[in-house]
């Protein structure tokens, strides 16, 4: 729990005080904003949606069980809460911070494939399914923030992802 609010502090306030202090921008300029929202909700729908078929049997693998089982919460309210406090500054140093500005300097594209490559190394303790599939999940986090101009709706996708994947995983549902 408590490395879940350390990530708020290193991940969200200190780039945003970078941001507003060095940068002096506007956060919105990072995708803190709702952005392209009738598009985003498409996209979280949609994803989720199919994230939780393949996360149905996916979750239930042996690796998978193995890692989740003693790691999630026992609270399923206190696990979908936790994992949405660490995941707010995860998706805004990676969705946010780093791809709208590589982006401002490379370009979009290379944006998106350069900031997954972290996230992916942020993975590297996790089952080995998991860790293969987040250069893929990242560039397509990164892509859906690039297309709705907010890093608010992979963050949701991911929200999703990460409590349904150790609700399944650890037996909870």
């Amino acid at each position: 729990a408590t490395k879940a609010y350390d990530r708020v502090v290193l991940y969200f306030i200190i780039p945003a005080i970078i941001i507003w202090i060095l940068f002096a921008e506007p956060l919105s300029n990072y995708g803190f904003k709702w952005g392209k929202w009738p598009e985003g909700i498409l996209w979280v729908l949609g994803v989720c949606l199919v994230m939780a078929v393949i996360l149905h049997f996916v979750a239930r693998t042996p690796g998978m069980t193995a890692y989740y089982q003693d790691r999630a919460p026992k609270s399923i309210p206190y696990l979908i809460f936790i994992t949405g406090v660490d995941l707010w500054g995860w998706e805004f140093i990676w969705r946010g911070f780093m791809l709208f500005g590589l982006a401002k300097v490379l370009g979009p594209g290379p944006a998106i494939f350069l900031q997954a490559v972290p996230f992916a190394f942020m993975h590297l303790n996790k089952p080995e399914l998991e860790t293969l599939t987040t250069i893929f999940g990242g560039a397509g986090f990164a892509f859906i923030a690039w297309r709705t101009e907010s890093f608010f709706y992979p963050f949701l996708i991911h929200w999703f992802i990460a409590s349904f994947t150790q609700l399944i995983a650890s037996g909870r549902i």
